[in-house]
């Protein structure tokens, strides 16, 4: 058999494109399908047991418990709060006492890892006093910037009937 080759003709191929899309689809549909987010590393709160015992470690039971009691007149603003009988006019006063209380102690088995609020409001008590007084407690945002956390345990008290 002879091929002849005529000059000046170019033979043109055409490539049909189309099972080439169809299996890049195909990829593209199976890495979708198969990809596993994952879920970003952090803090989770995990108690890694001490080299010895410690003297200055304090026990669960030894520590009061707190409770903040917020009372609130007919209006349903607030007329009065006490952390454990002791009262405070303002809502800085208590975040003061709480500062106070937890200190620089920092850390496993720390106050203030360990340390658990619970909230006994007025029902009638309007919704943003609650969050004021969550907002003192729960942490302090310092000169740069940063948020150095305070009693994380929060709770509210089982609900009380109306007047």
């Amino acid at each position: 058999m002879r091929f002849q080759r005529r000059f000046g003709q170019q033979h043109a191929t055409d490539i049909d494109m189309t099972p080439m899309i169809d299996v890049v689809f195909q990829l593209q549909i199976f890495f979708i399908l198969t990809f596993k987010i994952v879920a970003p590393e952090g803090d989770f709160n995990i108690k890694m047991p001490l080299a010895g015992p410690s003297v200055s470690t304090p026990i669960d039971q030894d520590l009061p418990p707190l409770r903040l009691r917020m009372e609130a007149d007919a209006a349903g603003q607030l007329a009065g709060m006490a952390l454990n009988q002791t009262p405070f006019e303002s809502f800085d006063a208590l975040h003061q006492h709480v500062v106070g209380l937890i200190g620089n102690d920092r850390g496993p088995d720390s106050f203030q890892e360990s340390a658990q609020l619970e909230l006994d409001f007025d029902p009638q008590l309007h919704y943003r006093f609650v969050i004021d007084a969550i907002t003192a407690v729960s942490g302090v945002l310092t000169e740069d910037g940063q948020i150095v956390k305070l009693i994380e345990k929060i709770k509210f008290a089982p609900p009380r009937g109306s007047p």
